[in-house]
C-alpha cells in the first residue's frame, strides 16, 4: 500500500508552503492528483516522486 501523505506532509517535499501547495493543488494543470478522503484532501507519496522524477528528466 502506498504512503498517503497530508498537504502540510506533501509542501517541503517540493519545497513550497503550505498555501502555495493548497493553491497549486487546486489548479487544473496542477500534474499531481488528489483525494479526498473523509474531508481531507491525500496525496501519494509516490506521485510526488514522479512530479520530482519527471521534472529532472524533463530538465536533462
Amino acid at each position: 500500500m502506498t504512503k498517503l501523505l497530508t498537504i502540510v506532509e506533501a509542501a517541503p517535499l517540493v519545497r513550497k508552503t503550505e498555501n502555495a501547495m493548497r493553491w497549486w493543488l487546486y489548479q487544473k494543470d496542477c500534474p499531481i492528483k488528489t483525494a479526498k478522503i473523509g474531508g481531507r484532501l491525500f496525496i501519494r507519496e509516490s506521485d510526488i516522486t514522479a512530479y520530482i522524477d519527471a521534472q529532472f528528466a524533463e530538465a536533462s
